[in-house]
């Protein structure tokens, strides 16, 4: 009957039709407990704890539960129950009246009965379920076996199993099929394995297999004495059994192992199965071991029975641990597969834990065990005692008092993790509850820090805990470096470990701390960042100053340190804060004297002026160059070219060829004007190389470059000055030097030739011939034949100075007669003057005669010319006389040929070709043809006429003779000017011939009237 009792424990009876299992009143109690612990929790003020680690502080409001929580489940049972078995929270148990009760855990209400063949003094030996909880095999004592599905209420025989007791049964962990077991192992009393697979459409099939022939072949590889005993005297039972699969490579194969316990020994069996084998499937695994050594392990002192149990995690594919219950104690170990134990063993880091002692006396057998993750809980007839596999320490004691009787059985969840103990008449159910809540410090404890680290990741203050044991730990041993990178991942002082680490003679750890230190913190933290980016910096920079003083600067060692502190104050976080500290980081680089780093920090910061200083203070022009070239910042070029245009010229002016669309040549001229021609004259004249750059491929015109490329032409290079002159040419407006400059130049340093050009451009050419005279007198011939032909008067003074050059200086007479036939303009009597006293009338006899000769045809000329004249006036004045005769008739009808208006309106003019204008409009015809001057004078002549027909007006009645006339003479002046000739039919139409026939400025508008 079942029962519940109230917080006061009154029982309840809920009647025989309430009846609704165990897990009602389980859940009942869970929900009890859970509202008790909550409200408890928010009541109860708990004292603060003592600081845990440095950084950190206890604060926990849970009660600290224990870990293994009993709770008794309130049900008293019709008969005594002799089984229990509980898997996917599905129960099952047996009672003396052979009746199985079934129970969904999740479904309270859907409980079932299960009437067994009832048979004279038969009872369950053992149950069996599958860990899907839908697959039962019950055991009878009387060696019947029965198979009972979940959807089954009818169990049935197993046939060929009748007359075997069934000790312990493998479930496969692989199988899926609801329907089905799939392939299990069975292990029998007699010491036989049985393969089955077991169906809920009782179809089944059978194999069998003894384990009797492997251990007569392990008979002989042991003590025959001992275990002849063992197989002669009585049948060693199997006791456990379990299998599972392991990873494989093969495409055809697949690879488990399999472990067997009796009362003393553990066997392993590891093969392979072929994966379109025929059942039974494990039989190719066993006959592997017919003619070869099994793998066991023997224990002495076992008590006749034995029980082994696997652990395996929730949601993993692979079994984690096993624990062998046997006569010694508990063989507890871990389950590798990955071959790490051995070609055939799966057991690593295996250890017995001995039972525990109660005082001095002798230590009971376990009745049963249950395994968890670190923990195993060993079943005695009145207590259920909890060791950890860990530190095989007890940790946990539930003594049961006499009154629920004798503890019969302990069966575990393999899928929920609940654990369940019996007696004949109570159930009790153990919620585990934060099973791992102490590895840690178990791990800590036997200096496994990765372990214990593993476990405590959600609790920093554990964590702290570790890391900082562990870091002590290896600074006990020596190993500074881990030392120092644990140290800084604790909440540990930092002034305390820095001077723990400052003691030691090596400062790797310490740097090591430090650096670990600063990566975890914040970009915020600057003071901090500052302090300890800085507090480095010295380390480095230290280190560096011993090793160069112990002359290890060229060592392996002395290279990867300067390129540790390279990279560090190269990455983000620190570049930023020593760019914001600068100074003191120069400061400090100073003054350990190491120039290589002060280089390489500038770069890094970009003061790459700080870097060519430093270059340059060195007398490292070159490198001082080359890092100039790779800038693109060209104010640096303009600031140290005069530098270095001083030592390392050439090399110079090749950087600034190369960076030729970058620079302005006019900001190079303090560069140029630095230039030490005298002291590097042998390697050429490398800023006269830049100037000609300039000027042929980049075509520059400005004044102050020519000028100093004149300047050194005629300091350095006179022979490519008159090359540079003629160059430029003689156009005043292409000329791109200073002429006066050039004038004042070349005369300073006596370049006559250069004056001469120069003179002549100016058009000083008195003096150019002066000078040339001084030169060369076919130079100053050159020089006289340069004015225009129209100032003839010039020429022939020029060419008389040449005459009596030659003459009074040269003393060459026959020469100076020469120049009568050079110069037409001098006559014999322009140089006779010139010569001196005693010259005789030989030397220019016959000058004489063919002047005189030239005279004669030029009078007859003359004559010629006076007789042409003579009869041109005449016909002149018989046209004038006709002309005053002549007349012409204008119609009343006819129009201006300019503005198409009628002639008669106003004043015009009349041509012999007919052409007819009024005075305004043939004046605007002919203004844009004249010369600005004549332009001029018309517009003065109308504004004079104008202002005499205003006086003429206000004068009427006046006589005013004088008046007319003059203003008769302005009309005359006037017409000369506009009506000379016929603007169509004279000189005027064929001066305009290029003239286009529409202005610029009114060609829109005449093409917007096309439109």
């Amino acid at each position: 009957m079942l029962s519940v009792r109230d917080i006061r424990g009154v029982p309840i009876d809920l009647g025989p039709s309430s009846f609704c299992g165990i897990v009602t009143m389980a859940s009942i109690l869970d929900q009890y407990e859970a509202e008790s612990a909550r409200v408890t929790s928010v009541s109860t003020v708990r004292p603060m704890q003592v600081p845990i680690g440095p950084g950190y502080i206890d604060a926990r409001t849970d009660l600290d539960i224990p870990i293994f929580n009993k709770k008794k489940i309130n049900f008293k049972p019709s008969d005594p129950i002799t089984h229990l078995v509980v898997s996917s929270n599905f129960l099952v148990m047996a009672m003396s009246n052979n009746l199985l009760l079934r129970l969904d855990l999740e479904h309270p209400d859907q409980q079932e009965e299960v009437e067994l063949p009832k048979a004279l003094e038969d009872r369950v030996y053992k149950l069996y379920l599958d860990p899907t909880g839908r697959h039962l095999i019950i055991c009878m004592e009387s060696t019947e076996n029965l198979y009972l599905s979940r959807n089954s209420r009818k169990p049935r025989s197993i046939g060929k199993l009748k007359g075997h007791l069934i000790n312990t049964v493998a479930w496969n962990l692989q199988n899926t099929n609801e329907n089905t077991t799939g392939a299990i192992l069975l292990g029998t009393s007699r010491g036989l394995i049985f393969e089955t697979e077991l169906t809920d459409s009782g179809d089944s099939r059978f194999f069998q297999g003894s384990l009797d022939q492997y251990l007569k072949q392990f008979k002989l590889l042991v003590k025959s004495e001992e275990l002849f005993n063992l197989a002669k005297d009585k049948i060693v039972p199997i006791t456990g059994l379990e299998f599972d699969r392991m990873p494989s490579d093969s495409m055809t194969e697949y690879k488990y192992y399999i472990l067997a316990t009796t009362p003393g020994r553990l066997y392993q069996f590891v093969g392979n199965v072929s994966k379109s084998a025929d059942p039974p499937v494990f039989q190719q695994l066993f006959m592997q071991y017919e003619s070869g050594t099994e793998q066991f392990l023997e224990l002495p002192g076992e008590f006749g029975y034995s029980e082994l149990t696997m652990f395996r995690p929730r949601h993993a594919n692979s079994v984690k641990s096993f624990a062998w219950m046997t006569g010694p104690g508990v063989y507890y170990g871990e389950i590798d597969v990955s071959g790490t134990a051995g070609p055939q063993s799966v057991t690593i880091n295996t250890k017995l834990i001995r039972y525990p002692r109660d005082g001095e006396e002798r230590p009971q057998n376990p009745l049963s065990m249950v395994m968890t993750e670190f923990h195993v809980l060993l079943l005695f007839n009145d207590r259920l005692k909890v060791m950890c596999v860990l530190n095989e320490q007890l940790i946990y004691e539930d003594v049961f008092p006499d009154r629920f009787g004798r503890l019969l059985g302990l069966c575990c969840d393999p899928v929920k993790g609940t654990i369940w103990a019996f007696t004949a008449q109570s159930i009790f159910k153990y919620k585990i509850t934060r099973e791992a809540r102490d590895v840690w410090q178990m791990y800590l404890d036997k200096k496994e820090f990765e372990l214990a680290k593993d476990y405590c990741r959600d609790n920093a203050a554990q964590l702290d805990r570790v890391l900082t044991k562990q870091a002590e730990y290896l600074f006990e041993k020596g190993d500074y470096q881990e030392s120092a990178m644990m140290y800084a991942q604790t909440q540990n002082s930092f002034e305390e470990i820095a001077l723990k680490f400052i003691k030691l003679d090596r400062k790797d750890a310490l740097k090591s701390f430090i650096q670990k230190k600063l990566s975890s913190l914040r970009p915020q933290d600057k003071t901090q960042i500052t302090m300890l980016v800085t507090w480095l910096i010295e380390i480095f920079l230290n280190q560096l100053g011993e090793m160069k003083e112990q002359g290890q600067d060229e060592s392996e060692e002395y290279r990867s340190t300067q390129e540790e502190f390279r990279m560090f104050l190269a990455q983000p976080k620190n570049k930023e804060c020593v760019s914001n500290n600068r100074g003191v980081v120069y400061d400090l680089i100073a003054s350990h004297g190491d120039v290589e780093d002060m280089v390489f920090f500038a770069v890094l910061m970009q003061d790459f002026e700080k870097v060519i200083t430093h270059h340059i203070q060195h007398d490292n022009y070159r490198g001082a160059l080359g890092q100039l070239a790779k800038q693109t910042d060209t104010e640096l070029i303009y600031k140290f070219s005069p530098l270095l245009m001083q030592y390392i010229p050439k090399d110079t002016v090749s950087l600034w060829i190369n960076r030729r669309d970058y620079l302005e040549p006019m900001k190079l001229i303090p560069a140029l004007v630095q230039y030490d021609h005298k002291k590097y004259r042998e390697q050429g004249n490398e800023a006269i190389r830049y100037l000609e750059f300039c000027i042929e491929q980049l075509d520059n015109k400005d004044q102050a470059i020519h000028n100093y490329l004149l300047s050194l032409y005629a300091k350095i290079k006179p022979d490519q000055l008159m090359t540079y002159l003629n160059i430029q040419g003689m156009d005043h407006d292409s000329i791109c030097y200073d002429l006066k400059y050039a004038l004042r130049l070349c005369a300073e340093h006596g370049h006559k030739r250069a004056c001469v050009h120069i003179y002549s451009l100016m058009g000083l050419y008195e003096e150019a011939v002066d000078l040339a005279l001084q030169v060369d007198v076919e130079l100053a011939k050159q020089q006289a034949d340069k004015p225009d032909e129209d100032d003839i008067d010039l020429r022939k003074k020029l060419w008389l100075r040449i005459a009596r050059h030659v003459v009074e200086e040269e003393k060459d007479v026959k020469r100076a007669m020469e120049f009568l036939h050079d110069c037409e303009l001098l006559k014999i009597e322009d140089i006779l003057p010139f010569f001196p006293d005693f010259v005789t009338i030989d030397h220019f006899k016959d000058a004489i005669v063919t002047s005189l000769q030239e005279y004669n045809r030029h009078i007859d000329q003359l004559k010629e010319e006076m007789d042409d004249a003579t009869r041109s006036a005449e016909e002149i004045r018989k046209e004038i006389q006709s002309f005053r005769n002549k007349y012409a008739y204008v119609n009343a009808v006819d129009k201006c040929a300019a503005c198409n208006f009628p002639l008669m309106a106003r004043g015009f003019y009349l041509f012999p070709c007919q052409h007819k204008f009024h005075n305004d409009c043939l004046i605007g015809e002919v203004l844009p043809n004249l010369t600005s001057k004549k332009r001029q004078r018309v517009e003065d002549l109308q504004r004079k006429m104008a202002e005499n027909e205003d006086i003429r007006t206000t004068s009427i009645g006046i006589r005013g003779d004088n008046q007319s006339d003059k203003s008769q003479d302005i009309k005359a002046e006037l017409d000369d000017l506009v009506a000379s000739e016929c603007i169509y039919c004279g000189d005027f139409m064929v001066r305009s011939i290029d003239q286009p026939f529409v202005d610029e400025d009114e060609q829109n508008l005449v093409l917007t009237g096309w439109l």
